[in-house]
């Protein structure tokens, strides 16, 4: 087994059905400690040890991704409860639409084949390509749309650890993935939840909410339901549950709906989240960045979301702000970024996420020398993660709010 499941919190699931109120002191596992301890001494590992075994706080800094998907099928009841218990401030639901317009968590529109168990259901056969095993170098296939049901039977179904086997030859060794035993011990089971039972669920908890709007995998409009419908509906629904605009922080990879709120719902808009994943865009060149920082903060955008290795730069072998991140900073806008605990042990280099500044991660530790920079010198707002014991316990540390 992977080292970096060696470190994850272990708690049954039974434990974590029943609601913990906001007030409760966050239960952060094992694993904070162990990355502490794989850190290159000096002054912050110092500071992050005198922290080690003293009680953690909920804190806003820290930011549920998908749930706990490190551990738990992702967007599913059993992921929220199990973040909920390490201390995150905000929760996440990735809103998608089933074939009646209704809302649902779920990362993509067109992920069902690889996020539940649809394939082996009777709602096989709804699906827009059904499963074609791997035959010669051409891999097994499948593709099934929330789009492609409705509410009730995609409440029918049941998450599992987003993977799936492209050498596979049958229907359930592609369910089975590339790690069975990440699924065998995690991902048998997991309650799928609509958009409506995501925020009755977290504003039990006492937190707050940051939907994020999915683009869609079909032609919109879509048997009538227009962008701008799918827009206001995400709005909507938190209306209907009495929910302040100050506890929502609704977010897009499409500019357009982040003007949309802002324009036709400005007190939820105020904290809409712009989600920059422009491909052409170079963080150490301010003349890529087009609309630039300031004619987006004229816009009325005020939040900003890039992955976390667009605000990174290595100087003199040190990580440090990219133009990228004083640029935002410069225009006051408020930085958020992802996703922390994503990227599997960090002795590769970080992979992806950790793009631009390879060369200074060297293992596990350099997710907190990473943190450290993000909050104190680029001064994020907050981080995404997949695994919020670990930001919850560098912000309860640090005394972030």
């Amino acid at each position: 087994m992977r080292l970096i499941c060696l470190a994850v919190l272990t708690i049954s699931l039974g434990q974590l059905l029943p609601a913990h109120a906001s007030g409760d002191v966050p239960e952060l596992g094992p694993r904070p400690a162990y990355l502490v301890e794989q850190m290159t001494d000096g002054p912050l590992k110092d500071k992050l040890l005198s922290c080690i075994g003293e009680p953690a706080r909920r804190t806003g800094f820290s930011i549920a991704h998908r749930g706990a998907p490190l551990q738990f099928p992702e967007h599913t009841e059993e992921s929220y409860r199990a973040a909920h218990v390490m201390g995150p401030g905000v929760q996440e639901c990735d809103v998608t639409f089933t074939k009646d317009k209704e809302l649902v968590c779920r990362h993509s529109q067109s992920d069902l084949h690889t996020t539940t168990n649809i394939l082996v259901t009777d709602l096989a056969g709804k699906c827009t390509a059904g499963f074609k095993p791997s035959i010669g170098e051409t891999p097994a296939s499948a593709e099934c749309r929330t789009s492609d049901i409705t509410l009730a039977e995609f409440k029918a179904l049941r998450g599992k650890m987003d993977s799936a086997d492209k050498s596979a030859k049958t229907v359930e060794q592609y369910l089975q993935g590339t790690a069975p035993w990440r699924t065998e011990l995690y991902g048998q089971t997991g309650t799928l939840l609509t958009h409506a039972q995501s925020i009755a669920l977290f504003k039990d908890f006492g937190v707050k909410f940051t939907p994020e709007l999915k683009a869609p995998k079909v032609d919109m409009p879509f048997d009538g339901f227009t962008q701008q419908d799918y827009a206001q509906k995400l709005i909507d629904e938190y209306k209907a549950a009495g929910v302040s605009p100050a506890d929502v922080f609704p977010q897009s990879f499409d500019l357009q709906d982040v003007l949309y709120w802002i324009e036709n719902e400005p007190e939820f808009g105020k904290q809409a989240v712009y989600l920059d994943g422009r491909r052409n865009l170079d963080s150490s060149d301010p003349s890529t960045f087009s609309p630039s920082m300031d004619e987006l903060k004229a816009m009325g955008v005020n939040y900003i979301a890039p992955p976390l290795f667009v605000l990174l730069s290595l100087e003199k072998g040190q990580i440090v702000p990219s133009a990228y991140a004083k640029a935002a900073k410069d225009a006051g806008l408020s930085i958020i970024t992802w996703t922390l605990e994503r990227s599997g042990p960090l002795t590769n280099g970080g992979g992806w996420y950790f793009q631009t500044v390879t060369d200074a991660i060297k293992d596990d530790g350099a997710v907190f020398e990473v943190l450290h920079v993000l909050a104190q010198d680029v001064g994020v707002r907050g981080v995404f993660s997949d695994w919020p014991a670990t930001t919850t316990f560098y912000a309860s540390c640090m005394g972030l709010e």
